[in-house]
């Protein structure tokens, strides 16, 4: 018997992100841009292809409900200087379905596990404060408020357009990985 108020979350399995996950990651991806809270991106990438050029992809992940992808978080490097090779900038996305059932606290923490193996000290999120669920989510695994970047551009598409949107900077320092 669960506690009251608890919640019950999926059991989702989590795996590498290939290829043959792309139509349903980009409609995923599609849904969250739909929402004006999720990313300034007004689509999702046209390719497979076209998305591994931007993103660290072996890090790139799918949260799996059967066979379904329910949720996907990636990794993109945060400069291509070399100073910034232990810093990655994160992105977490669950299909409107699966929201509200640990998906992204799934994805999220094996990001930060795998991330760690690679030895990446540093992530960082760029959310909008509006967006409530993903900054509670981002601070339950680690993640710290650095501060608001406000007015940082005007939203060019969905239920926002034409709207000056602030971001919230978060970041999450790994105690394992670059402290010595």
């Amino acid at each position: 018997m669960q506690p009251k108020g608890a919640v019950r979350f999926a059991l989702v399995s989590v795996e590498a992100m290939t290829e043959a996950h792309w139509l349903e990651v980009s409609a995923i991806y599609q849904a969250g841009i739909a929402t004006g809270h999720a990313t300034f991106e007004s689509s999702p990438p046209n390719t497979w292809d076209a998305w591994r050029q931007h993103h660290i992809n072996e890090l790139s992940l799918v949260a799996l409900d059967a066979r379904t992808v329910v949720g996907w978080a990636s990794l993109a490097p945060a400069s291509d200087r070399c100073v910034y090779a232990g810093i990655a900038e994160v992105s977490v996305y669950v299909a409107p379905e699966a929201r509200g059932r640990g998906v992204g606290r799934e994805l999220l923490g094996a990001l930060i596990e795998r991330s760690e193996a690679k030895n990446i000290w540093t992530l960082q999120a760029g959310i909008f404060p509006d967006n409530l669920a993903s900054v509670a989510l981002h601070q339950a695994l680690g993640f710290e408020k650095l501060g608001l970047r406000r007015r940082l551009e005007r939203m060019r598409h969905g239920p926002l357009a034409g709207q000056w949107r602030d971001v919230l900077s978060l970041e999450r320092r790994s105690s394992r990985v670059g402290v010595d």
